[in-house]
């Protein structure tokens, strides 16, 4: 489903502020997948998820999507088969707009499936999505979404983002904003979506724990590159100390507290 050849990417090159946030990364997602990536700060994660959206371009390398080359196609062009989740709330949603015109925008955007007024049988398609997030939204669809709580916008955001099936999810570190009981339920909801509908999935989170009890893969991340790459029955039996022992060996440095790496 995704393939990622050889990417570099540098930020203010030349200058005394160069990064490279890339460097030579290589990686295929098959379909259906649920890939997690943790690393710490700099490591190239959101840059990463960046990359794969078209928000950013790469400077060296090759971008599939279900095998069309899409290295030098934009967010605009992409946004047709990649829903993303943003860790602000506010992102991904028009706060001014009701729950009702933002579902209906996100129809727009995908530019399929029902007509894009707002008509009875689209409110009533609506409500029935709503329901499923068992948040109550499905009674306040007339209801602005800037007067939403933080978990409520962020469980519409995840519902715009996956209504019409996109090829490839990413959720870029989604419940880091949000307390632990609505980041628990919002977890909840993603999973059951991406169960249901097979998506293909990039989570970037913080938390080795969710790293780890969420998808079929891990990938740890470290100035620019890939430094760990875990699956299947390896996967299941690693713990936290183990990818923290792993850390500190790849970088080749003393051992590190978790802080570090998962902020």
């Amino acid at each position: 489903m995704l393939k990622l050849i050889n990417i570099h990417k540098c930020f203010a090159k030349g200058t005394s502020h160069e990064t490279n946030a890339l460097r030579g990364i290589k990686i295929n997602i098959n379909e259906g997948d649920f890939l997690t990536v943790i690393g710490s700060n700099g490591a190239g994660k959101s840059t990463l998820l960046n990359i794969i959206a078209g928000t950013i371009l790469p400077d060296k390398g090759r971008v599939r999507i279900n095998g069309q080359d899409v290295t030098n196609k934009e967010e605009h062009f992409r946004a047709r088969f990649i829903g993303r989740v943003f860790q602000d709330p506010l992102m991904g949603t028009a706060p001014s707009m009701t729950i009702e015109e933002n579902l209906a925008l996100s129809i727009k955007r995908f530019g399929r499936g029902l007509n894009l007024g707002l008509n009875k049988l689209n409110r009533e398609y609506f409500r029935n999505k709503l329901a499923q997030l068992e948040l109550g939204l499905e009674d306040m669809i007339t209801k602005k979404v800037s007067l939403l709580s933080g978990g409520q916008r962020q469980a519409l955001t995840v519902l715009m983002a996956t209504m019409f099936d996109p090829k490839i999810l990413l959720l870029d570190e989604h419940t880091a904003s949000l307390d632990p009981e609505i980041s628990k339920k919002i977890q909840s909801i993603t999973q059951d979506i991406v169960q249901e509908k097979r998506l293909t999935t990039i989570m970037v989170t913080h938390n080795m724990q969710e790293a780890l009890r969420y998808g079929n893969r891990t990938i740890m991340m470290d100035r620019g590159r890939i430094i760990l790459d875990v699956s299947g029955a390896e996967r299941e039996n690693i713990t936290i100390d183990y990818l923290l022992k792993q850390f500190s060996k790849l970088r080749k440095e003393d051992y590190i507290e978790d802080e570090l790496v998962l902020v």
